[in-house]
C-alpha cells in the first residue's frame, strides 16, 4: 500500500502536471497509433492523478515514476478495451454477412414486416421490443410504462393476429 504523506509533504500536482504532461502525451503516442488516442489517455491518467493525488509520493522522482505508472496502467486498460470492441466488431462483420443481404430479401422476413407494420403502434412496440430487440415481456412493460398484464395481453392479441393472417397466406401450418 503506498504511503500517504501528510499535508507538508504533498506534491504540488499542478506543477507536477504541467512538468510531465507533454512527456507522458509523447509516451502514449510511441504505444498507439492514434494521436487522439493519445490525447485521450493522457486525460484519463491525469484524472486518475487528481483524484488520488494524496497518494502521489511527496519526492518529485518518485512522483515521476508513480505517475508513469498510472500511466502504464491506463495504457493497458485502453488495449484490452480496444481488443474487445475489435472482437465485438468482428463477430458483428460475420453476423452481417450471414444474415439477410439487403440485396436479396427473404420474402417471408418481408412479409412478417409488413404484418408487423400493420399492427397498431403500441402492439408494434411490444412485438418489436420483445422479438427483435429481446426484452422479457416484463422489461416492455418497464420500458412503455404499462402494467405487465397488459403487455401480457396486448402480445399474445398481437401474435393470434399475425399467426392467423401467416396462416391465411399459408406462410404458417397448425391449427
Amino acid at each position: 500500500m503506498p504511503r500517504v504523506f501528510a499535508v507538508s509533504e504533498r506534491v504540488d500536482v499542478a506543477a507536477l502536471v504541467a512538468r510531465e504532461a507533454p512527456a507522458l502525451l509523447a509516451y502514449f503516442s510511441r504505444r498507439i497509433s492514434r494521436v487522439d488516442d493519445a490525447a485521450d489517455l493522457l486525460g484519463d491518467t491525469l484524472l486518475v492523478v487528481w483524484r488520488r493525488q494524496s497518494a502521489i509520493p511527496g519526492d518529485p522522482e518518485r512522483a515521476r515514476m508513480w505517475l508513469y505508472g498510472v500511466a502504464r496502467k491506463t495504457l493497458l486498460a485502453h488495449r484490452r478495451s480496444s481488443t474487445r470492441r475489435l472482437a465485438l466488431a468482428d463477430r458483428l462483420r460475420l453476423e452481417l454477412a450471414t444474415a439477410d443481404q439487403p440485396g436479396q430479401p427473404n420474402p417471408l422476413h418481408e412479409h412478417v414486416r409488413h404484418l408487423v407494420g400493420d399492427l397498431d403502434e403500441i402492439d408494434r412496440e411490444i412485438i418489436g421490443l420483445a422479438y427483435w430487440e429481446g426484452f422479457s415481456l416484463v422489461d416492455v412493460a418497464r420500458i412503455l410504462s404499462m402494467r405487465p398484464a397488459t403487455v401480457r395481453s396486448r402480445h399474445a392479441r398481437a401474435r393470434a393476429t399475425l399467426r392467423d393472417a401467416l396462416r391465411e397466406t399459408g406462410d404458417v401450418d397448425g391449427p
